[in-house]
């Protein structure tokens, strides 16, 4: 048997991480629980002090319902070393399109994103090889990729 989970994202500043993130994987930003007009007001119900607010949006959830939610949890440690998870984006296609085809569709989905504050990292290319991903950093510097 399955069961529930969500990701969660350590972060400086959840209400960015949610919007990128969201704009990202084409999620929405999750509404609040049945009662509570802000998650902050959640949280105030729930007795966590004022300097634990975020005053904004810290969680996306996939409108469709299939993909996990994602929590972006207000941490002040600042990112040090590299992700040991991480998230691909799938923008290719299918494989059985022509490989500059997929590239043409991952650059597209990479110069989105860049517009959206991410950060190429790397192209993931080798002549021969039926692959193709761009490595990119979220805007505070969480690796993912494209491919």
């Amino acid at each position: 048997m399955s069961v529930r989970y969500q990701l969660v994202i350590d972060c400086a500043d959840p209400n960015r991480q949610a919007n990128f993130w969201a704009a990202a994987l084409g999620y929405e930003l999750a509404p609040p629980p049945a009662g509570f007009a802000t998650w902050d007001d959640y949280y105030r119900d729930l007795g966590l002090p004022e300097e634990a607010l975020t005053g904004g949006a810290d969680r996306i959830s996939d409108p469709q319902g299939g993909g996990p939610a994602i929590w972006f949890n207000a941490v002040q440690d600042a990112k040090t070393v590299k992700n040991r998870l991480h998230i691909d984006i799938h923008a290719s296609g299918d494989r059985a399109d022509p490989i500059q085809t997929r590239k043409k569709r991952v650059d597209a989905e990479a110069d989105r994103l860049v517009g959206l504050g991410a950060t190429i990292t790397v192209v993931m290319y080798q002549e021969g090889i039926d692959h193709y991903a761009v490595g990119m950093k979220d805007p505070e510097g969480n690796e993912f990729d494209i491919n």
